[in-house]
């Protein structure tokens, strides 16, 4: 049986959010006051060696893309450092739970990564509907520069930086970066096509780090502690922790943060309680709407973004979304494929109209035409082209549900 091991929950439930003054006696900004000692890059390769990677979904190495963002033009003027606090990913409330909670904290993060790049302005884009979110993140932001934390000459290091707080409009695709930084610089929120990637230029066209909420939460600790005290966490290839928000048919959902390599089976039995009225489990989508079914096969897997890419999975944001026998894959994979049809911008031909035709083609299989599995394979081949030839995840997504769920659960669908 796996505990808990809460690192970046570790103030939540334990101090009063909207008192700095308890973040700082539970040891806040105690990873600022060190990396202000620090050399740049030293705080880069700090990060770097103690193997943190991108929570937010794609498991990217976080020094290596500090490393790459303060590189980038070192003729331009100005760089930023933009916080995705725009979660809207079905089943995911990781970051909502730290910005409620514990909002210092990944403020925190946003300084010291913004003193490893040399930036001096940045951004949280936070989802606009997520209001006491929002009310803690300003309160916290007014008090950190009242205490000298923001602004200029950061507790007398000579470091200025300034943090702004804008609110996205309800968008999905805007919790993708490159059209995040379209929004945030009052454009329609469009995807840009890549490269260049935000590290060259980013918004309003200077270099800029991108970084989730957790991601950021997790830095203070290792500036503060050492990476050391950081790799004794998680596995080899996938080191500390990760915040998997757990829902569907299971008695305790919630939030829970463990140490990378833990199974879903023991995220189900040992800390959500296991299915509700004991029912058989069938299947869980694994990383929200842009993630993949798993069926019992699965249950043993541990959860690191390498064995489960090996697998054919995704960790994703880290939402685990349990179905119990009886539920529809069907029912919820074509839940799925309509809320990409409805968030799709239409920018992209691709997208536009693959979302549709699949949401079409999904409720054929139910209708009942003649031959369902070459209706399938076909879809499965449409949502590839898609994830081939579209400019953002957003239509890169549908085949990751669709293929995993015509893995696991063939017969099911094709019966409709």
């Amino acid at each position: 049986m796996i505990q808990e091991t809460r690192i970046t929950l570790k103030n939540v439930g334990n101090i009063n959010p909207e008192s700095i003054d308890d973040y700082l006696a539970a040891e806040g900004y105690q990873g600022l006051k060190k990396a202000l000692t620090m050399e740049p890059f030293s705080i880069i390769d700090e990060v770097m060696d103690a193997g943190l990677r991108g929570r937010g979904g794609a498991g990217f190495s976080t020094g290596t893309k500090k490393k790459f963002t303060s590189r980038s033009c070192q003729s331009c003027p100005q760089r930023y450092v933009v916080v995705n606090a725009d979660e809207g990913e079905p089943g995911t409330f990781k970051d909502r739970i730290i910005m409620e909670n514990d909002p210092h904290l990944y403020i925190e993060g946003t300084i010291i990564a913004a003193y490893s790049i040399n930036a001096t302005k940045g951004f949280i884009y936070l989802r606009g509907e997520y209001y006491d979110a929002i009310r803690m993140t300003r309160k916290a932001i007014a008090d950190a520069y009242a205490k000298g934390y923001l602004g200029k000459n950061i507790l007398g290091s000579g470091f200025d930086f300034d943090l702004e707080l804008k609110l996205g409009a309800g968008s999905y695709l805007c919790g993708e970066e490159l059209t995040m930084l379209e929004s945030l610089e009052g454009k329609r929120g469009y995807p840009r096509i890549k490269p260049p990637f935000p590290a060259e230029k980013g918004v309003f066209n200077a270099p800029t780090l991108v970084n989730n909420v957790e991601t950021l939460s997790t830095i203070p600790l290792i500036i503060a502690k050492g990476k050391e005290w950081y790799l004794q966490f998680g596995t080899e290839r996938s080191r500390g922790t990760k915040i998997f928000t757990i829902s569907g048919k299971v008695k305790k959902p919630g939030f829970y943060e463990v140490q990378m390599g833990a199974t879903l089976r023991q995220l189900i039995w040992d800390l959500a309680g296991g299915m509700i009225g004991d029912k058989p489990f069938k299947a869980a989508l694994m990383g929200g709407a842009a993630g993949t079914f798993v069926d019992e096969s699965m249950l043993d897997e541990r959860m690191t973004y390498d064995n489960l890419k090996e697998k054919g999975a995704t960790l994703g944001s880290g939402a685990v979304i349990v179905l119990e026998e009886g539920d529809s894959v069907y029912d919820m994979l074509y839940n799925c494929l309509r809320f990409f049809k409805h968030e799709s911008c239409g920018k992209c031909v691709p997208c536009r109209v693959g979302t549709t035709m699949l949401v079409k083609e999904t409720e054929m299989l139910r209708k009942g035409v003649r031959d369902k599995k070459t209706l399938l394979d076909q879809m499965v081949k449409e949502a590839g082209l898609m994830a081939s030839s579209s400019l953002c995840p957003l239509g890169q997504s549908p085949i990751l549900p669709l293929k995993s769920a015509a893995r696991y659960f063939t017969s099911e669908l094709m019966g409709g």
